[in-house]
């Protein structure tokens, strides 16, 4: 069955080029037109992934993606019409999973389409076995991470990071090598976008025995420090 790909832009032709591309590229399009029906849309049948645009009448992208963000981790490309890393960086900090800066190639939509969608599927069996760091789990068959027994939320990208990191483990990677890994395409030297889910994963990750690195002027390394007795 064709994944379906909900498109939120108060801009018809915004709408009508992303549906044109889209579906020629075997996917359904739903469309919505403001951002409380983008989020009816979402609630009443989740799509596969939510194309957003910030800037929206009766709510604004920021709202529709913390709300959505709040219920579950639905992948989000937000639109922005502002080539400024404060927006970009924002949008990811609220939980998008990629940004697009008006006007945009639509092939480049589609592609950023495939590629978030590529990283929350599992699609190479050769990959799932689970992969266990001191106290720390990562099985990418579920996309769960546990601490002991304990989950840990994470978000897609987060997820992704994190296994890209733990595949190698007390290895140097530098910050254009993770783009290219976790992103999967060029994404234009934004290695702040690195930064940001560094510093977020970190985070999630704090009191689990495996730390994220920085090596100054190279990178980041994973590595599993001495694990302290299961709380």
């Amino acid at each position: 069955m064709p994944e379906t790909i909900l498109i939120a832009d108060d801009e018809a032709n915004i709408r009508d080029l992303a549906r044109l591309y889209l579906e020629k590229e075997g996917f359904r399009v739903r469309t919505a037109v403001d951002g409380a029906a983008a989020l009816e849309e979402v609630r009443r049948d989740p799509p596969a992934l939510l194309v957003l645009d910030l800037m929206m009448p009766r709510m604004d992208g920021w709202e529709v993606c913390r709300r959505v963000r709040a219920e579950g981790n639905l992948p989000i490309l937000m639109l922005t019409a502002r080539d400024e890393d404060i927006d970009k960086i924002v949008g990811l900090e609220m939980g998008a999973d990629d940004y697009l800066t008006k006007p945009f190639n639509p092939r480049e939509l589609v592609a950023r389409v495939r590629a978030i969608l590529r990283r929350t599927t599992v699609d190479k069996p050769a990959a799932d076995r689970p992969r266990r760091l001191g106290r720390l789990t990562v099985d990418p068959t579920s996309r769960e991470v546990l601490l002991d027994d304990t989950a840990i939320a994470l978000r897609a990208r987060e997820f992704d990071l994190l296994l890209t990191l733990a595949d190698h483990a007390n290895q140097v990677l530098s910050r254009d090598q993770l783009l290219d890994l976790v992103w999967g395409y060029e994404y234009h030297g934004q290695t702040r976008t690195v930064d940001v889910h560094v510093a977020h994963l970190r985070d999630r990750l704090e009191g689990s025995g495996v730390e994220i690195e920085t090596v100054w002027g190279r990178g980041y390394k994973l590595s599993v420090l001495e694990a302290g007795p299961a709380t």
